[in-house]
């Protein structure tokens, strides 16, 4: 199996669309994807994009793919690399493409400087905590995650 990590290119926005939907029912959410592949393409690829995304083949088939995008530790006075999403078709698991994009990344993060690679994880998804663990990254069950979105931040944003 030859596995290759590559940055994703525009005309990957329907591969990386097929994924996102793919994510969203193996987390069990399925209804919650709301983008479309237009949207999708304009907000990764578009002028002022603020996302990144790579690509994860083998044999020069699409198997996968991440999208990241940089922060900034205000503690550390470094960037950092937020994983935001991290995909492989259910076929092609455990067969290394996630720990090639993973490193892929952490290289990236490395070579740039930064201070931190950090993503979130389900609790329920056991298969994939083990995995991360296994590579050294740590939870962080210290911090409970807040968000604000729909209706509830259109109100808060009201006056």
């Amino acid at each position: 199996m030859a596995i290759k990590v590559r940055d994703a290119v525009a005309s990957d926005s329907q591969v990386i669309f097929d994924f996102i939907i793919e994510l969203a029912i193996y987390e069990k959410e399925p209804d919650a994807v709301k983008t479309t592949v237009e949207e999708t393409k304009k907000k990764i690829f578009g002028k002022d994009s603020t996302v990144k995304a790579l690509i994860c083949e083998e044999n020069g088939k699409v198997i996968g793919h991440a999208i990241y995008f940089y922060n900034y530790s205000t503690w550390l006075g470094k960037n950092g690399i937020y994983l935001e999403d991290l995909y492989v078709t259910e076929s092609k698991r455990n067969q290394g493409a996630g720990k090639a994009m993973l490193k892929h990344l952490a290289q990236k993060a490395v070579k740039e400087g930064c201070g931190r690679f950090e993503w979130s994880c389900l609790d329920w998804n056991t298969p994939s905590r083990k995995f991360y663990e296994s590579i050294g990254a740590k939870s962080l069950d210290e911090w409970v995650g807040y968000r604000l979105e729909g209706d509830s931040l259109i109100n808060f944003a009201k006056n």
